[in-house]
């Protein structure tokens, strides 16, 4: 098991692509906090982990306040007495629109949530890890790294961009700590995170542009799924990936080769 004596802490691990990575690092020797909003998906993730024989509590907490985070890092601590993982995966879509509709307060709530969510959730971490080194990793996405065509997502796409740029910066600060910090961008896939996205007056915005064959070279158009995010995540949660930081992975089946 490549994750035995490790702690990680897994961020929107109720649903998606950070559930599916907290059971994979369970199932790999890791006890897992299971943080988020959500109890009782929270306590659906923990309780399939524990059924696989795995060890794992749920955080309830949100992102955004300082003061949640903390505790919740704390809470961590004081169970397991280190921290060696970090998927900060949790974040909205939020609102797409049009940028003159656009409204100062969900451009922040997208904000909030996605980019100070991540910087927090990096903050409180930051001095268990510096004990032992360690590992994090941070969800961007292919919208603000290289595709641009989805008018209307701009509070997202910056703040996608800009945990890039968080990533690369923290990295370099961290490295003489032995703690790598990686961000991956995935493209279209199998989660929820779509059905909470607040799409309005689009149509007006967006440039028609045609698939016919797919947007998704690599599975003629087919998404991928939690569980193939959640390898690459334990790859750089893991010794394998030892000699790599500060580096955006892309994960899109070569969407946004096609789509920019």
């Amino acid at each position: 098991m490549q994750l035995t004596n490790k702690v990680a802490l897994v961020t929107g691990a109720g649903s998606g692509i950070a559930k599916a990575a907290a059971k994979l690092f369970a199932k790999e020797g890791a006890k897992v906090a299971a943080l988020g909003r959500t109890k009782e998906e929270l306590e659906e993730t923990v309780a399939q982990i524990e059924s696989d024989n795995g060890e794992a509590i749920p955080l309830i907490a949100d992102i955004s306040k300082p003061e949640e985070m903390q505790q919740a890092i704390q809470q961590i601590a004081d169970k397991w007495g280190r921290l060696d993982i970090v998927f900060a995966n949790a974040g909205i879509n939020g609102v797409w629109a049009p940028i003159d509709e656009l409204t100062p307060e969900e451009w922040d709530k997208t904000i909030n949530i996605n980019l100070k969510g991540t910087f927090l959730t990096v903050k409180y971490a930051v001095p268990h890890l510096k004990k032992q080194g360690g590992s994090i990793i941070i969800t961007s996405s292919v919208n603000g790294t290289r595709i641009f065509s989805n008018s209307g997502a701009t509070a997202y796409s910056c703040s996608k961009a800009a945990q890039v740029a968080f990533t690369k910066m923290v990295a370099l600060e961290l490295a003489k700590h032995r703690i790598r910090v990686n961000v991956i961008c995935p493209g279209a896939i199998e989660t929820s995170i779509d059905e909470n996205t607040q799409r309005r007056d689009l149509e007006d915005i967006k440039e028609p542009v045609e698939f016919p064959e797919g947007k998704i070279p690599l599975t003629d158009g087919k998404p991928g799924t939690s569980e193939q995010v959640a390898q690459l995540v334990l790859f750089l949660a893991s010794d394998a990936s030892s000699h790599i930081t500060g580096t955006p992975i892309w994960i899109d089946g070569g969407e946004s080769l096609l789509k920019a």
